[in-house]
């Protein structure tokens, strides 16, 4: 277990900022991140793991952790359910097929989402109808500061759209260990959500499966995402806002063309890629810092652009769609 000093960053954000940590290290297991945080109390601890929803705007003048907890383990189960425990260090796609391979379902539409388990619940990522908490059942995270490790549960957690406690309350307190899933035996297909249908039918799919749903889900990320290994980016930049219907319904008035999803309590979520390529961003390009031809949610980096040519780009587009629809959107992107 070495500490290394003043290390470069780059190749550990899926943004491709060069950023250094005055103090790095990995870790694969407890005792090794208990031993890691008592190197200097003083200094602040960012837990990283695969890096793909992190700006760095600067440097980080504190301990980066690197998570390389590994392995996924049936622990039991019962007539419709199995309960399986995944490391924090696992890639979270590599863990979808794996599901996919034993046939345990709920996580096929969160297919190729980049990054590792471990992000998961901080995020509660989703995707094509689907959301992780659903799929959640209890998770393992050491409370840094207490050097003891704590077991959540899905009322712990607070999750909330692209939130959980660990981007509020407890933010920067705890890395999570594992994370333990309840999946299906027989899957509950989602295929309403955006283009799955069609794309199942292009597929020329007869009969459903998990493993059809996870490609047409594949194939449709493809097409409209850029792959990290190719263009520098974090996914999906900003949140889908939430309103009320009263302010929907002034917004179309207004635009007739807005694309929207009604959900419940009187509130509908807005499109928010809509509104930025409304706003005319869509493809642009300010040296080596840009947001995507395909898809106006995704903010790239050309090349060299730095994290805060990146975040500057991101202030423009959230000014821009504040003037044009009143809408304030949210960064869904850590940063740093």
């Amino acid at each position: 277990m070495q500490i290394h000093e003043n290390f470069p960053l780059k190749s550990y954000n899926t943004f491709g900022i060069d950023a250094t940590a005055r103090y790095f290290s990995t870790f694969s297991n407890t005792d090794e991140l208990s031993e890691l945080t008592t190197h200097d109390s003083r200094l602040t601890t960012l837990v990283l793991g695969g890096g793909s929803n992190i700006l760095f705007t600067k440097d980080y003048d504190g301990t980066v952790l690197k998570n390389n907890i590994r392995g996924i383990d049936l622990q039991h189960e019962d007539e419709e359910h199995v309960y399986v425990k995944v490391g924090a260090g696992e890639n979270w796609h590599q863990f979808v097929l794996h599901c996919i391979d034993h046939h345990w379902a709920g996580v096929e539409n969160l297919s190729l989402i980049p990054g590792n388990t471990g992000a998961a619940p901080i995020q509660n990522i989703g995707a094509y109808g689907v959301e992780f908490e659903e799929v959640f059942w209890s998770l393992e995270a050491f409370h840094l500061e207490e050097k003891r490790v704590h077991t959540l549960t899905t009322t712990d957690c607070e999750f909330g759209y692209r939130d959980s406690v660990f981007k509020n309350r407890y933010k920067h307190q705890f890395a999570i260990l594992s994370v333990t899933f309840r999946l299906r035996k027989k899957p509950i297909y989602h295929v309403s959500y955006g283009a799955i249908t069609e794309e199942l039918e292009k597929m020329g799919v007869k009969e459903l499966s998990i493993k059809t749903v996870s490609q047409a889900v594949i194939n449709i990320r493809s097409s409209k995402l850029p792959d990290p290994q190719k263009i520098a980016n974090a996914g999906s930049f900003f949140k889908n806002p939430e309103v009320i219907t009263e302010k929907y319904e002034a917004l179309k008035l207004q635009f007739p063309n807005i694309v929207a999803y009604p959900l419940a309590k009187g509130t509908v979520k807005l499109a928010a890629g809509w509104m930025v390529e409304q706003c005319g961003w869509k493809g642009y390009r300010k040296g080596d810092a840009g947001c995507h031809a395909k898809q106006a949610l995704v903010l790239v980096n050309y090349g060299n652009a730095t994290g805060k040519e990146i975040y500057d780009l991101s202030e423009e587009i959230l000014q821009s769609v504040n003037e044009k629809f009143g809408v304030l959107l949210e960064r869904e992107v850590n940063i740093i």
